[in-house]
Parts: C-alpha cells; structure tokens; sequence
C-alpha cells in the first residue's frame, strides 16, 4: 500500500472516530448548559417586564422547553442528524444561517493570527535558540515574557489609542466600512484594513507562546545524540539546525497550534468585544447571557468539528515533517 493511499485510509478512519465524539460533546453540553436555572422564556419576560403565567406556559410549548430533559436532548440529536441545529429566538432565523453568517468573520481572525503567532514565533523561537544567552535571545525573551503577561484587553485598548485615535492609521471598530459600498478588491482592502489590530492583538498572546516553546524545542533537539553525531562528522551548524534539528522541534509547536484552534474561538471574545468585530466569539458570550440553548449549542459544536479536523491534518503534518512517524 503506498504512502498517498495509507494517508487516506487514515483520514477515513480518524474521521468516522470523531462522530461518536462530537455526539458525547454535544451531549455533555446540552445536560450542562440546561443545569443553569431559567430557560429562554424567562429572559423574554424579564425584557418585556411582565408576562402571565399563561403565556410563559405558551412560550415553552412553542420552543418545546415544557418536554422533559432526555425528551428535549433526544429531539435535539433527530434534528443535527439532517442538519438542522434548530432556532435562534433571539435573532428570530435559524442557528445555521446565523452561523455560518459570523463563520467567515471568525474564520478570517482565527486563521490570520495562527499564520502570525506561529509563523513569527517560530522565527524569534528558532533565533533565540541559535544565538543562546546573547541581547538577542534576552531581548526576545523579554518580548516573550510581556506580551504573555499583558492582558488582551488592554492591549486592544491601546492599539486603538495609538495606531486609531493618535495616528490614524487604522480603523477603530467593526470588520469594513459599510456605509463605503466597495466591491471588489476595494472591499477586500478595507476588510484587510480592519482586520490588522485585532489580529495583532489576539496573536501577541500565542505569539509569545510558540516563541517560548520553539525556543525550548530547540535547545532540546540541540541536545539529543545525533546532533552530536552529524557535529562528529564535520557538518556545519546551519546544516544541523535547519536540516536535522528544526523539523523535530516543530512537532510540539504543531501540536500545540492544533490543540488552539478551539480555544482560539472563546479567546477572541475579548478581541472581538475591544474591536466590535461580527464573529462567533462574540456571539457565544450573547447567547450565553440570553439563554439562546440552540445557537450556544451549534457554536459549541462547531468548534468541535474543526478542532478535530484540525488536530486530523496535524497528524498528517507530523508525517511529512518526521519521516520515521507513519500512518496506520
């Protein structure tokens, strides 16, 4: 069986694992979520004021919160088998639509900041180990240490301050300037505009993360026997790091940008609350508040299919960055 065939039939089989996996979590989230007291009828009464016993009854007849938990969970699972993740209440259209609406703006800021926290933590990591205990490794470590301590708020606070409000170089809030109407590449300009500060902001966090461990990684590798050997042999030391050490030190690295992406979502909270962009992390934290079980439900979902998927092309990644790794 050659190589190609191996990765998809393991693709097939890591994939047919991850259903039962996603029915627990969605399982576990229903029963926990329901633990709470109150229900969705009760944040619409308390908003209208006042509302008659009968009419609450009505309500949870409608929205089927009158049914017992298990009736309710069983329902639920009925209707995500054909697709439909129910409906939102609170922004009166199905919990699909709207997801896959705020998708593309959560998409975008997730993606953007692993590309810019692993990317350059992988460099300063990677040029901290190679001029070890110099102002270059103290300075980057330094970096490292302050920005995983600074908390994301402020920081998007003074991204605004600074780079908005006194210099002008970016927008304050909001993912495009819709009042513009650009079309086109006009339009993928102002979204690239926009997206700058958030993305700087929530990547500072991994971005002195993957620093710290690449760094870690490294010396680590630097220290294994067959560094020891290919030195024996005559090879220079670039050879060694970029041939034989970088690539065994990337796997935890890898590793871990796998096992963020699912709390890359609930991160961007802050971010996205600081920058008023239209993503999942902040409709999460609505729904949550609004008792919305549905559209909580199907974002927690979401997020457990793609960090499977993610961690999925991780391993496939570990194939190809460690040749001795092979998929089984």
């Amino acid at each position: 069986m050659t190589r190609s065939s191996k990765i998809f039939k393991y693709v097939g089989k890591r994939l047919l694992q991850g259903i039962p996996i996603i029915l627990a979590i969605v399982v576990i989230n229903f029963f926990l979520l329901n633990l709470a007291e109150g229900d969705a009828v009760d944040v619409l009464a308390g908003e209208a004021g006042s509302a008659t016993p009968e009419y609450m009854a009505q309500l949870r007849a409608k929205f089927g919160l009158d049914q017992p938990l298990p009736v309710q969970l069983m329902v639920y699972l009925k209707n995500v088998a054909v697709l439909d993740l129910g409906y939102s209440f609170r922004h009166d259209m199905p919990v699909s639509d709207l997801i896959f609406d705020r998708f593309a703006a959560t998409g975008l800021l997730m993606t953007s900041t692993i590309i810019l926290a692993v990317g350059f933590g992988v460099l300063l990591g990677l040029l901290a180990a190679m001029r070890l205990n110099t102002w270059k490794d103290a300075v980057i470590t330094v970096f490292a240490l302050i920005t995983y301590a600074t908390p994301l708020f402020w920081v998007g606070l003074m991204m605004i301050v600074v780079f908005s409000l006194k210099l002008g170089w970016f927008p304050t809030s909001g993912m495009e300037n819709v009042a513009a109407f650009y079309e086109g590449w006009d339009k993928v300009k102002d979204i690239a505009v926009h997206l700058v500060l958030p993305t700087i902001t929530l990547s500072l966090f991994y971005l002195a993360l993957y620093t710290r461990m690449m760094r870690a990684s490294m010396l680590e590798q630097y220290g294994q026997d067959y560094v020891i050997t290919a030195r024996a042999k005559g090879l220079t030391e670039r050879r060694i790091t970029f041939v034989h050490v970088l690539r065994n030190a990337l796997l935890p690295v890898v590793t871990m940008a796998g096992v963020q992406v699912g709390a890359l979502i609930g991160g961007s909270v802050i971010v996205e609350s600081v920058f008023a962009w239209p993503g999942l992390g902040m409709l999460a934290f609505e729904s949550l508040f609004a008792r919305d079980l549905n559209l909580l439900l199907g974002i927690f979902m979401l997020s457990s299919i793609l960090v499977i998927a993610v961690n999925l092309v991780v391993d496939i990644i570990y194939c190809f960055l460690d040749p001795r790794i092979e998929v089984s």
